[in-house]
């Protein structure tokens, strides 16, 4: 390719071009949304540029401009979009990547996305013409004009492509439309043979640059489609891919975005990728960096489920990959420095969180080699089981439990199960896996409203005024109420329905805040005051800014048109206040007393308490905990203003307000001010000065993920009802134990010791009682002889606990038993415990397969080791017949290992 003086060619260049090349065509230049998807039950991660403007797309917001362009940050690692099993197998292939978008929201369409498109890269970028094609979508014959008339492609470089190809659509109905893709002609040398072809092929020959998406139809459930009134444009142009091409590179991984990063694992494995012959490690490792940096920076922690089960598995995929390099130590930590350095100007929180996200990923990397060896240990012994039952497939549900519960690789566990001559269920492992996927998404997402269902009920209303910063009391028409998602005209007195208002004082669930709650009253003729007409229990706001009112009618009136007078709940309000401004309160505390790197992750604002999550890793000592609700009730006796202004978010930055990574903000942000000790972006509800507070108290401290940490706290009145609990629990142990409360803890201490006193005793007791009894049961044992006069003693011991039990069978052991077979029905429950002698065990004498007999009889399962094996069963009644199947069970297992030739000839 030929070179063009100043064009831009170093990744940084070439995303900075592309945001300036676009403002200067009149686009709002919108900084990239965070991987965590703001309010989007539909996705596991952000992964395409387009995702935070989905709901302006569906018509259920209205963007404050008509033009954007940006560089997303995408991950695609997990659910539909899932490129992480094709890391490193080919040369474009990411599970992070940028992607680079311009977007027009009813404003210009195909033929000025076409235009800016191609001037862009031929102009811009300096890409040569004649190696530039396109595909249309075969029906588009429109874009096909345009491309020869705009940018002047003759017809031969234009591919007529199919439905599956080139037309695009947000889900099985909504906004839809043709698309087309500028490709790159990279030459012979990517070709993939005789065949090679734009649609024929995937090889990198043909490689798309950038799709263009004309949004110009509406797709209904009959599958019909109608157009849209505001045809838009949605673009994607990846960062990586283009680079590449400027930079003349046969692979994204030989550019300047992953070069520094192969470069420090070659440092910590102690060799250079060029120098192995196999660079596919090097590549994964690279990759996955990128991705555990970012995922931690926007708060993702490595945990069981959701998006902090995939975080784990990049991670952990990383480090496999690492063994393979013969890396036997933690080292991903170190390669956070290296992201941050090639990625800190662009995302320059990398840097601020370049310590918490080093430590994040370290402790989960240092986690999983400390389990790896358990994982190790408890994949041969259910390898081995498999063996021994004759199968050559190792279950998948057994796969699954490796993975989950020892973070074990189902790449791993496969290559091990090879090794010994096993395949892998993968099918049922991955059942398993989508049932775990389905458990994580109702647990992060619970029931809510399905505001996509109501899209075109709603799409006409415009947004609902809050008025509730000013006032708690306040007049509102009704514009629309739904019952079932359906439009109505009223709702009859017991029937819950959802009404609109032009204006309300109701505060809507939002940013971790919950909702007001209160009555809507009607002036009825003939009364002094307003008649409740209607509960209001819940408030939520839809994507377009209609807020949702949850509302049981008392009485007739609440219908459309109508006019009513909202009363929110004064104290409920007025809980939440001091709670909400007490969590900003104790989250600028939390950065004072541990370091700025204790950012909130989450929150929660309830009338009666409040909870907040924060990136740190250790659990707080008692004194960091004081000093957290010391510097918060200083703050509280300070009783310090707190005021708000409404300023951009350009200003908001200036100021030094710290905004949060689950929240979403306009151009406008709310900045709450509490007299310069806090400032944060928030959109709640807070008290006018911080001594209407009261006073704040911790009441516990936990961990919540790894790297995360949770304190709840109790404020305002709650905060008073605590206190007051907690000195009549003092009162009472006073009164109960006949001493002063300042006596309290070394009688309580007096108290545990002689408890430990005569627990000794009672163990003694209990002790001797075991012995005497293993000493009649032996004498008892019933004989074997065909096996060699074994002993095998069959005993049922009702109300004895299960430690009792194991201790009898320990001691019958010890007194000679080859087999013991015990029994007992407590709480209800039926118990059963098998024990062989070592040498027995070795021998065949299974003790699993044992009481697996007497379990059936039970109805309920059991499992253990060779030596020793327990089961239980809800039918109590039926003890002694499995005491007896465990029985025909043993001996048969002695006959057949210890038969003497007199037994054979029988």
């Amino acid at each position: 390719m030929e070179e063009s003086p100043g064009r831009p060619k170093l990744s940084g260049e070439i995303r900075d071009a592309f945001l300036k090349y676009f403002e200067d065509l009149g686009h709002t230049v919108v900084p990239s949304s965070s991987l965590v998807p703001h309010g989007d039950p539909t996705l596991l991660f952000t992964n395409a540029g387009m995702v935070q403007f989905k709901n302006v797309f569906l018509g259920l917001e209205h963007a404050a401009f008509r033009r954007a362009v940006t560089v997303q940050k995408c991950v695609r690692a997990g659910g539909k979009h899932n490129d992480l099993d094709n890391v490193g197998f080919t040369a474009r292939h990411h599970t992070f990547f940028e992607m680079m978008g311009n977007f027009s929201f009813g404003d210009y369409f195909k033929e000025e996305a076409i235009s800016y498109a191609w001037r862009f890269l031929t102009g811009v970028l300096g890409l040569p013409r004649d190696k530039l094609y396109i595909t249309v979508f075969h029906e588009d014959h429109e874009a096909e004009s345009l491309w020869k008339k705009v940018a002047g492609v003759p017809g031969s470089r234009i591919v007529r492509m199919g439905e599956k190809d080139n037309f695009w659509s947000m889900g099985d109905t909504g906004p839809c439309g043709p698309c087309s893709e500028i490709i790159i002609d990279r030459g012979e040398k990517f070709s993939c043979g005789v065949q090679c072809g734009i649609g024929t092929c995937d090889c990198d020959r043909w490689l798309e640059l950038w799709n263009l998406v004309f949004m110009q139809s509406m797709r209904d459930e009959t599958g019909s489609l109608s157009p849209l009134p505001r045809p838009s444009i949605d673009t994607g142009m990846g960062l990586e891919r283009i680079t590449a091409v400027l930079q003349g590179k046969d692979s994204n991984y030989g550019t300047d975005l992953f070069v520094p990063l192969i470069g420090k694992v070659g440092d910590i494995c102690g060799r250079k990728a060029a120098e192995t012959g196999d660079v596919f490690p090097f590549h994964v490792i690279a990759d996955h960096a990128r991705s555990c940096v970012f995922l931690a920076s926007d708060g993702v922690s490595p945990s069981n489920e959701g998006r902090g089960y995939v975080l784990r598995r990049i991670l952990r995929r990383a480090v496999r990959f690492g063994k393979v390099l013969g890396i036997h130590r933690p080292f991903v930590e170190e390669l956070v420095p290296v992201v941050a350095e090639t990625m800190g100007k662009a995302y320059p929180e990398l840097t601020e969180k370049q310590g918490y996200i080093g430590s994040v990923l370290a402790q989960d990397e240092g986690r999983f080699f400390k389990t790896l060896e358990q994982g190790q240990d408890k994949a041969l012994e259910i390898m081995e089981h498999a063996l021994a039952g004759g199968t050559k497939v190792l279950s998948g549900r057994d796969a699954f439990i490796l993975y989950d519960t020892f973070g074990f690789p189902i790449d791993l566990t496969k290559d091990m199960a090879r090794e010994k001559g096993l395949a892998v269920d993968e099918s049922e492992f991955e059942l398993a896996m989508a049932e775990q996927r389905e458990r994580s998404r109702k647990k992060r997402f619970g029931a809510g409203i399905d505001f996509a269902s109501f899209q075109e009920s709603l799409s006409g209303l415009p947004a609902t005024e809050f008025t509730g910063y000013a006032k708690l009391v306040d007049h509102a028409v009704v514009l629309a109420i739904l019952k079932g998602g359906d439009l109505a005209t009223e709702l009859d007195p017991g029937e819950e329905g959802l009404v609109v208002l032009d204006r309300t004082p109701f505060y809507a669930e939002s940013g971790g805040q919950e909702w007001d709650t209160g009555v809507f009253a009607l002036i009825m003729p003939g009364r002094d005051a307003p008649a409740k007409a209607g509960y209001v229990r819940h408030v939520q706001e839809s994507p377009g800014g209609a807020v949702l009112h949850t509302v049981k009618a008392d009485m007739p009136g609440i219908m459309v048109g109508q006019k009513v007078r909202c009363i929110v709940d004064k104290d409920r309000r007025q809980g939440l206040e001091r709670h909400h401004t007490a969590t900003h309160l104790v989250h600028k505390a939390l950065r004072e007393a541990l370091g700025p790197g204790a950012l909130q992750s989450g929150s929660l604002v309830q009338e009666t308490r409040m909870r907040l999550d924060f990136a740190h890793l250790a659990a707080l000592t008692p004194q960091e905990l004081h000093k957290v609700e010391d510097l918060v009730n200083q703050a509280i006796m300070e009783d310090l203003p707190v005021t708000v202004r409404e300023v951009s978010r350009e200003q908001a930055t200036d100021m030094g307000a710290t905004a949060l990574f689950e929240s979403k903000y306009g151009d406008t942000v709310r900045v709450i001010d509490i007299g310069g000790y806090s400032l944060e972006l928030c959109g709640g509800t807070h008290v006018r000065r911080t001594g209407e507070i009261g006073q704040v108290q911790i009441i516990s401290e936990s961990s919540v993920a790894a790297g995360v940490r949770r304190v709840e706290a109790v404020a305002g009145w709650a905060a008073l009802r605590k206190s007051r609990e907690a000195a009549g629990l003092i009162a009472d142990l006073s009164r109960r134990l006949d001493v002063p409360p300042e006596s309290l803890p070394a009688e309580i201490n007096a108290l545990k010791s002689q408890i430990q006193d005569l627990q000794g005793r009672i163990e003694l007791i209990m002790h001797g009682r075991i012995r005497a009894l293993a000493g009649e049961l032996i004498d008892k044992a019933l004989v074997i002889s065909e096996a060699g006069n074994r002993k095998v003693v069959v005993s049922r011991q009702d109300h004895m606990e299960t430690g009792e039990i194991r201790r009898l069978g320990d001691e019958l052991k010890e007194r000679g038993s080859t087999v013991c077979i015990l029994g007992s029905n407590y709480d209800d429950r039926s118990y059963l415990l098998v024990m062989s002698a070592p040498e027995a065990a070795a021998s065949g004498v299974d003790s699993v397969a044992i009481v697996r007999k007497g379990a059936r009889v039970l109805g309920g399962s059991g499992g253990g080791k060779a030596h020793m094996a327990q089961a239980g069963g809800k039918e109590p009644g039926a003890l002694d017949q499995a005491l007896n199947a465990a029985l025909e069970e043993a001996k048969a297992l002695l006959v057949r290992v210890y038969g003497g030739p007199d037994l054979n000839d029988r």
